[in-house]
């Protein structure tokens, strides 16, 4: 590997774990994994190494990109349902934690509470990578800056908005993501729906030493003009099933279509990129969209050329590849 990175024994709780320096390096390693994987070769970078997948939450990306990457390089892993295992139930995180330690060299976790996660990593004693939590959301994030460097090139001059849910678990990580490599952030969203104040005041303090900006705003055709990059999330993140028709009346309004991509005023030169984590209600074939047809995404959007999110969840393999080679 070309790309060098020393963060081997660490965990991935939130992505302020890594440096600037340390977060860009990773990404690099998962371009370089990329080719490598793309040009027949199958390393043994994870050879003998076993991964433990827990996880409370359902997934599909996360689960098979774990799964490959190992198994690409050589490595094992054993998949725990939050259903399989004692966990919080017969036996504290502690304890399992510590169980898993002895038979593991990493553990990534899926789930609710950001103290699991972290009372895994602090037990544990090896690394143990957030793969969602109901705060954070860092390796979507090193996946979506990893898909934004292939389609630009570099990350200097880009903007980035998100919109929708403003304060769920994927804009915290996806903010933290870009002013940690120099792009532009609007979060775009209802004010009900506003961030938390002093994670934003945090995200400022980094945005200014890479010159970089982040602003908040609840109007999405006035804050598309000159964005590079629009981002967004389903309405109705799992656990909130409950509030499914108030998320929706709420976030009506900032649906991406092609009137907003087009107020971008970057549709035609070819400097715009729609990005989404998946799974997107962009037709009326799943039972959350059913009877609202496309929610926060729209079908054209969702399939035009300038998306990119079939890419971008491939991506989740090779930059989850990268983190587990450089930690373990």
């Amino acid at each position: 590997m070309k790309t060098s990175i020393d963060i081997k024994g660490r965990s991935l709780l939130v992505l302020n774990d890594l440096s600037d320096e340390e977060m860009c390096a990773l990404v690099e390693l998962a371009v370089e994994l990329k080719q490598r994987k793309q040009s027949g070769i199958r390393g043994n970078l994870l050879e003998r190494k076993n991964v433990v997948m827990l996880f409370e939450k359902m997934s599909t990306r996360t689960r098979c990109a774990t799964a490959v990457a190992a198994a690409d390089e050589g490595g094992q892993t054993e998949f725990l349902a939050g259903s399989d295992i004692h966990l919080e139930k017969k036996e504290s995180v502690a304890d399992t934690a510590m169980v898993l330690g002895k038979m593991f060299d990493g553990i990534m976790f899926r789930g609710f509470k950001q103290s699991t996660v972290e009372q895994l990593s602090e037990h544990s004693g090896i690394p143990v990578w957030n793969a969602l939590t109901d705060q954070s959301h860092p390796t979507q994030a090193l996946a979506d800056l990893m898909t934004i460097k292939e389609v630009f090139g570099n990350f200097d001059g880009l903007t980035l908005m998100y919109t929708g849910d403003g304060r769920n678990n994927v804009a915290n990580s996806l903010m933290m993501g870009c002013v940690k490599s120099g792009i532009n952030f609007i979060n775009c969203t209802p004010k009900e729906l506003t961030p938390d104040p002093a994670l934003i005041k945090f995200a400022e303090n980094i945005a200014t030493t890479n010159g970089s900006s982040v602003s908040v705003v609840h109007e999405p055709a006035a804050a598309a003009e000159g964005v590079n990059i629009v981002y967004t999330d389903v309405w109705v993140s799992m656990g909130e099933e409950s509030k499914k028709e108030e998320r929706i009346g709420l976030l009506r309004p900032y649906q991406v279509n092609m009137e907003l991509m087009k107020a971008t005023g970057n549709l035609e030169n070819g400097k715009l990129l729609f990005l989404h984590c998946l799974p997107a209600f962009h037709d009326s074939n799943t039972d959350v969209s059913k009877d609202s047809g496309a929610l926060e995404v729209t079908d054209d959007v969702f399939k035009a050329p300038f998306s990119k999110v079939f890419e971008q969840a491939e991506n989740r393999l090779h930059t989850i590849k990268a983190l587990m080679v450089a930690t373990i």
